[in-house]
Parts: structure tokens; sequence; C-alpha cells
């Protein structure tokens, strides 16, 4: 997900690095497996940082998020960028538990309205299409949750619920970046494993299986 930024020096570095002809540089000297940390390192690292936001996500959001879901006739999900590809694995494992989710963006998806979920992942807090969509559905009588890593931003301030996953997200990935992964790839990749985390807990809740899950997979591949 791109952060919105008013910063003339991001659009300057953005207008050069976009500019005709122009392509990342190649080291042409060869670099030495030695001097490269050791990829395990950095799967250690980024596994350690992905279970440390995991445990920090309120349980309570967690409970709410599975409430909504299920008290909702029908669920759509809205995300931009890598988050929309988060919700979307959610929407389809909500599939696979026999609830009715679409996501923005497919032909296929119906209006919202009372008695519907509306799901938008807005990792920085703020997206002027989220924001946007979240009016409609406001308006037109559906409840709205957000997934953040920035609960005070503009987005969430306006949703029923808001489910706080405390990643880096492009909000804060600046120069003392804390995360082992790039931009908001902690957030996202969190993100991914609590909708799985969360299927488990939805599955129990309505004493579905495993096996009922993936018979609701699709034939069609």
């Amino acid at each position: 997900m791109r952060k919105q930024s008013s910063s003339g020096g991001d659009r300057g570095l953005r207008d050069r690095l976009q500019a005709p002809g122009v392509r990342p540089s190649v080291v042409k000297e060869r670099v030495m497996p030695a001097q490269i940390p050791a990829l395990h390192d950095l799967a250690r690292g980024a596994v350690a940082e992905i279970g440390d936001v995991l445990g920090r996500i309120p349980p309570a959001d967690v409970e709410r998020l599975c409430d909504e879901l299920l008290a909702a006739r029908r669920i759509v999900v809205f995300g931009m960028g890598r988050e929309g590809l988060m919700v979307r694995a959610l929407a389809m494992r909500l599939v696979h538990l026999g609830l009715d989710a679409h996501v923005v963006g497919d032909m296929s998806t119906p209006p919202v309205g009372p008695a519907d979920l509306f799901v938008a992942s807005v990792g920085p807090g703020t997206l002027s299409t989220a924001e946007a969509l979240l009016g409609v559905a406001r308006r037109d009588g559906a409840r709205t949750l957000v997934v953040t890593g920035q609960p005070d931003g503009p987005a969430p301030r306006g949703a029923d619920t808001v489910v706080h996953v405390p990643a880096q997200t492009m909000a804060d990935d600046g120069g003392g970046s804390r995360s082992v992964l790039p931009m908001g790839s902690l957030f996202e990749a969190a993100e991914l494993v609590l909708f799985d985390l969360v299927s488990i807990l939805l599955r129990e809740r309505t004493g579905g299986s495993a096996e009922e899950m993936r018979a609701r997979h699709t034939n069609l591949e």
C-alpha cells in the first residue's frame, strides 16, 4: 500500500526514479555469500516479529472481529495493493466456512446494506478510497470494520469496530524502520496469519470441520 504523503522530498525522489530510462543501479563486483546476511537469520527475525505482533493484538479486538463476521448477513471486504490480497484471502476462508463473502471490485459483488458488514484493511490508518467506501457503507446502513496499524487514523475513527494490528505500516516505515521486513510487509504478513487464525476460531464457534471447509473449496482449478 502506498503511503499518502505531501513531502516534497518524497515527490522529488519518486520523480527521479520514474524518469524515462532510469533503472536500479547494478553492482558489478561479485558479492560473496559471507557478506550477505544469512537467509535463515532474516527468516527467524521476520517470523519473530510476526509472532510478536500477533501476541500484542488485543484479544477483545479478535473477539469483536469474530462476532461481527458471524453476525453479518453478507460480508464485503476491501483493501488496496498487498493489503487487498490479504483481505481477498480472508474472503476465501469465509466462503470455506459457509459465509456469504465478497471482494470490492469483483463484478459479482452485491451492494451492502442493513445487516451487512463492510471490512476494510487500512494499515496506515488513512486512504482516500477506503474512507470514501466506508462512507458509502455507513450511508446505506451496513456496519463497518477497519483492520489497521494506526487506530487513531481517519479511517478507523469512523468505523463501528476497529481491529488493531500493532505492526509497522507505510505510515511509519521512515528512516528509523524498526522491522526486518520492508515498508508495510510486517503489517500485511501479520494480517494474513491473523485472518487464518480467525478462520480457525470461527470454525470452532460454528461447529464446523476442516473437511467441510475443504468440501467448499472450488473444483474449477
